[in-house]
């Protein structure tokens, strides 16, 4: 238990889960020929899954201290794992999950994308050892990050497997991805900013220079408040635009009360949150829209499927 706590695993399951997703529930419906093959394809997931491990592990080694303050029960480096132990566990998972990335790059003869494998797991031993402690810098960099494990399905599953016969319907599926992994990173970047609202405390006490250390807790709240109109904007004219005007009615309800009516809620709430239970709350609201954000690609390809 002390190691799936290590690399938190509930998260590593729904990253799995949402690359997974995207290609069973969604591309593999559209009739399309895809670059990999289905065990290949479960290389490109455990490849990112692992390097991702890797970053919670390091991420793990460097918070002991701010963790103690934050989440003391949540500590593990120093209890029962060595921080040599720790480093261990976190190079190899590096090195199997970038050797897979020279592999699959190879697979699909573009030997230059093994780069991006390498370029994930740079950037997070670098958020883990600079960026977080820099304002709103860490948030972005672990918002892109999130949004490049969206993109990179289509980068090695779908842009190898181009032809001029398939340009424009791979093109149109390409940017649905992009759509959603714009929506991903939005939505983890505000969700950044209020876990730094939650661990306000711990980071003030380790000298990090996060948002509601540099403003306050109250103006942060209603900037985060603020922020959600982006992506509840965005989301509504998304709506309009594509699921309204092609019939998808289903999708359309969907996404109204699963994704549109809890970025409302978290707008109100966010407003007024104050206390670190508030903050953890609207950080679980924001983990499930996400979620539902995501399993909506399900319901559109059903809907379409309905229609036709």
């Amino acid at each position: 238990m002390k190691y799936l706590k290590l690399i938190r695993y509930q998260n590593l399951l729904m990253l799995a889960f949402m690359q997974v997703l995207f290609r069973y529930a969604f591309f593999k419906e559209q009739n399309i020929p895809l670059a990999l093959s289905d065990w290949q394809y479960g290389l490109l997931v455990l490849s990112t899954v692992l390097i991702a491990a890797a970053g919670y592990v390091i991420n793990n080694i460097f918070d002991t201290e701010t963790d103690s303050i934050n989440k003391p029960k949540e500590v593990v480096i120093g209890r029962g794992i060595t921080e040599t132990m720790g480093y261990n566990i976190y190079i190899a998972l590096n090195i199997i999950g970038v050797a897979i990335g020279f592999y699959l790059s190879n697979v699909i003869q573009r030997p230059g994308f093994a780069t991006i494998f390498i370029f994930l797991a740079s950037l997070l031993y670098f958020y883990s050892t600079t960026l977080k402690q820099i304002m709103l810098l860490g948030n972005f960099a672990v918002a892109l990050l999130l949004a490049m494990s969206v993109l990179i399905i289509g980068v090695f599953d779908v842009f190898p497997a181009i032809i001029a016969e398939n340009k424009a319907q791979m093109a149109s599926l390409f940017s649905i991805l992009t759509d959603y992994a714009i929506f991903a990173f939005i939505i983890n970047f505000i969700r950044e900013i209020v876990k730094d609202t939650e661990d306000v405390n711990g980071d003030y006490n380790q000298g990090m220079n996060t948002l509601p250390i540099a403003i306050g807790i109250s103006r942060t709240a209603k900037i985060v408040s603020v922020l959600s109109i982006i992506p509840f904007i965005l989301s509504i004219l998304y709506i309009k635009n594509y699921f309204l005007e092609n019939g998808l009615y289903i999708a359309t309800l969907y996404s109204f009360a699963l994704v549109l009516a809890p970025l409302l809620y978290f707008m109100v709430k966010a407003f007024s949150a104050k206390s670190k239970k508030d903050f953890h709350h609207l950080s679980s609201v924001l983990k499930l829209i996400l979620l539902f954000g995501i399993l909506s690609i399900v319901v559109i390809t059903l809907n379409i499927q309905y229609n036709a």
